[in-house]
């Protein structure tokens, strides 16, 4: 696929020193654990935490939530496809 068609496509494509749009999911399989994904549909997610549902989107131009560094996920999304986190006790209780 060429980097014009991954970027068309909503997919990560590399990197080009601009910010990427991020998506936010949810599992139902383990409460409280969420990720971070370069494409709306998660395609690259971990299977064995499915199904996973976006939650939400962050734009390149916004700051990711709980102050996590943009760098960090982004190099993520690069290198493995997804970022894993878990939300506290008492964020998951709300």
């Amino acid at each position: 696929m060429s980097k014009e068609n991954a970027m068309n496509s909503g997919t990560v494509a590399a990197d080009t020193g601009e910010p990427m749009r991020i998506y936010i999911f949810s599992s139902d399989a383990s409460p409280g654990l969420r990720a971070f994904g370069g494409d709306l549909v998660g395609s690259q997610l971990p299977t064995r935490f499915k199904p996973w549902h976006a939650t939400g989107t962050i734009a390149p131009s916004q700051n990711p939530p709980y102050n996590f560094p943009r760098h960090a996920i982004e190099a993520a999304i690069r290198d493995k496809g997804f970022q894993l986190w878990r939300l506290s006790k008492k964020a998951d209780k709300n």
